[in-house]
């Protein structure tokens, strides 16, 4: 199950907040087996969660969408309101189309299903690690479907406004890159970037990032 990883790939340290424990134990067991991914904590609650992801600042953190004390969606929004700046990936069984959007929306990084292949998951994991969107395959029809029905009456996006900077960036939106590699992939500040983005998508009439990747991969712009 282990793909061999080169001598000088970097360990990932991961974390998981998830409210049952043989899903846990079956995570670490996983993860037990890879020399570049490290399960440093591993937490039923969120509470807890929380508190160790900003005293322990994990590469990585795997997230339940629905647990008993405080849904996904409200542990990732304390997450970040608490300054957990690492990526935080959805793990659950929910492939509601509302879930998969509100969570990508409130600042997660990817939303992966319970069901995956175990190899599918550290595949997943790896590319996270390199500030790659992360989403699984089953779930990309969904989402653009989504995506285009709650754009509603506004106006159809379109790139013939976007500066041939911003189509670069929108290039590598779309390729799930994060902005601090966006950054160094062309040269520039992590800040222009985020002034790019931010005028990409008033122009597209879009609302986030993942927006903007998911209907630049269906225009065949990536």
């Amino acid at each position: 199950m282990s793909t061999p990883s080169s001598a000088v790939d970097p360990i990932a340290t991961i974390m998981v907040i998830d409210d049952h424990p043989l899903l846990r134990r079956g995570v670490r067991q996983l993860l037990d087996m890879e020399d570049d991914l490290q399960l440093i904590y591993e937490t039923g609650s969120p509470q807890e969660g929380i508190q160790q992801a900003v005293a322990l600042e994990p590469d990585m953190l795997l997230l339940d969408m629905n647990m008993p004390d405080m849904s996904g969606l409200e542990t990732l929004k304390h997450l970040r309101d608490a300054g957990y700046g690492g990526r935080i990936i959805m793990y659950t069984v929910s492939d509601q189309e509302d879930d998969v959007v509100d969570a990508l929306r409130g600042g997660a990084d990817g939303y992966l299903l319970k069901d995956m292949e175990p190899e599918d998951m550290v595949h997943q994991l790896r590319q996270a690690a390199k500030g790659r969107m992360v989403i699984s395959e089953n779930l990309t029809a969904l989402l653009a479907q989504a995506l285009r029905n709650q754009r509603g009456a506004s106006p159809a996006p379109s790139s013939a406004s976007l500066t041939q900077r911003e189509k670069e960036i929108l290039r590598e939106l779309s390729a799930g890159m994060s902005n601090k590699l966006i950054a160094r992939k062309l040269g520039i500040t992590e800040g222009t970037v985020k002034v790019h983005v931010k005028h990409l998508l008033k122009k597209l009439h879009l609302r986030s990032r993942v927006e903007a990747a998911v209907w630049a991969v269906q225009e065949g712009l990536s």
